[in-house]
């Protein structure tokens, strides 16, 4: 039997598994005349060994690298390293997600070949189909042999359902996504900004197809991933609770009585105004988790009004309180040093996270980081000033508050240099010293 013409090698890392197995559940599911073999590299040594050996067994090799905004400046160093142990012709490195989407000649001239923008399950099965040649497959962003830019466009967007949430043929799990696209745009977020700002929600029948095939596997637990968890069935603003109790019934049923259902939990959140006594009862009803995800953002009405978020800080402190009254343990997202923040706003959303940690909440800390392809792209890199830092570290010593906000503060000034090296069109582009090392 002939060996593949193509391999796949996956630069698969712990952080970005969820995509890699959504991409291969559309893999498992199309035919095609392209002989390949997908393997996955789990260090850059093993990436590149996998390099090796396809190309002495004559075949072409793509390499997929999946990364958030904030990794990409280590993960082009990584490419580096991979390049100087094996460089040829015959492989590729193709860079997708966010980040290749919003910066996508940023991408290229950090050593990826080609940038995959946008959705990229159609793009991937296409790119089988041509055995590796990105010449016509719609949603790339490469060079020519003449250094001259060339962009295919940007892929069909399909149905959820179109595709496997996961993969069975490679037996490669994790929360299912019932929900893509966002209407709230929020002007920190990337993610309507990468997949529109409307709603795509996954059937509940599809789900429920999900939700059986783990149970035959013997999974138990059932996790989603959605950028609001009470928007499940909704076009609009406002909640689709009926909605939303189909699919959480239909998931317990499926997982029998000795799995899990968890919602509105890690890795998904609750937007504060649609926390409600009938919503918090739902998932009491349904679901194994004792705590839910809140996000506030800011205890600024002004900054919240500023980031487009669609809610106050009443409604934050409304949902925290009626959380803890139905028995939950409330979780509540927060960033500082949004654009604009003054003083003013620093003391507003410290005073929130004070009385929202005695009502029995958590306050999760981020730093406000200036994302690509987002409105606030161009920002200033989030800060902390000295006395914030004392009282996010008292918050912090009483178990009140936790999260990566310190390394984030030099994620946000890499980002923010990246973004002047690379001004948007009819900016001028501003000469910067040497970016903060990675941490």
């Amino acid at each position: 039997m002939n060996g593949p013409e193509l391999v796949l090698v996956l630069r698969y890392r712990k952080a970005v598994t969820y995509g890699f197995h959504v991409l291969l559940g559309a893999l498992e599911q199309h035919e095609t005349a392209t002989r390949y073999e997908v393997r996955f590299g789990d260090t850059p040594e093993a990436t590149a060994e996998h390099i090796h050996s396809a190309l002495a067994a004559g075949a072409r090799v793509l390499v997929l690298w999946s990364f958030y905004s904030p990794d990409a400046a280590s993960l082009a160093a990584e490419l580096a390293q991979i390049r100087s142990v094996v460089d040829d012709p015959r492989v590729r490195h193709v860079a997708g997600g966010v980040h290749a989407t919003a910066e996508p000649v940023q991408t290229l001239d950090a050593g990826w070949d080609v940038a995959a923008v946008g959705e990229g399950e159609t793009t991937l099965l296409r790119l089988v189909d041509a055995a590796g040649d990105p010449a016509g497959v719609t949603g790339l962003v490469y060079r020519d042999a003449q250094g001259a830019l060339v962009r295919t466009g940007r892929p069909q967007r399909r149905p959820l359902d179109d595709f496997r949430g996961f993969s069975l043929r490679w037996d490669r799990f994790n929360a299912l996504e019932i929900t893509r696209g966002c209407v709230f745009s929020c002007r920190f977020c990337q993610t309507p900004f990468m997949f529109s700002a409307r709603f795509r929600h996954r059937s509940a029948g599809n789900v429920r197809w999900h939700v059986d095939r783990m149970r035959e596997r013997g999974l138990r637990d059932v996790r989603f991933i959605t950028p609001t968890a009470l928007s499940y069935g909704s076009q609009t603003d406002e909640p689709n609770l009926a909605a939303v109790e189909e699919l959480l019934a239909t998931c317990k049923e499926g997982i029998g009585p000795e799995g899990r259902v968890f919602f509105g939990s890690f890795p998904s959140e609750i937007r504060p105004e649609h926390v409600s006594r009938e919503a918090l009862r739902l998932v009491k009803r349904y679901c194994a988790n004792n705590n839910i995800i809140v996000g506030a953002q800011s205890g600024s009405d002004r900054v919240l009004d500023a980031a487009k978020r669609g809610h106050g800080v009443d409604d934050v402190k409304r949902a925290v309180c009626l959380g803890v009254e139905e028995g939950f343990r409330i979780n509540v997202d927060m960033i500082f040093g949004m654009p604009g923040e003054g003083a003013t706003e620093v003391a507003e959303s410290l005073a929130l996270a004070g009385e929202l940690a005695d009502l029995g909440a958590r306050i999760h800390a981020h730093t406000f980081m200036p994302l690509p392809g987002t409105p606030w792209r161009d920002a200033p890199p989030g800060d902390v000033d000295p006395a914030t830092i004392s009282e996010v570290d008292r918050l912090s010593r009483r178990g009140a508050l936790y999260g990566h906000w310190q390394k984030q503060r030099g994620h946000a000034a890499r980002l923010a240099a990246a973004a002047q090296a690379y001004p948007r069109p009819g900016r001028s582009r501003t000469i910067l010293p040497t970016l903060p090392p990675v941490e």
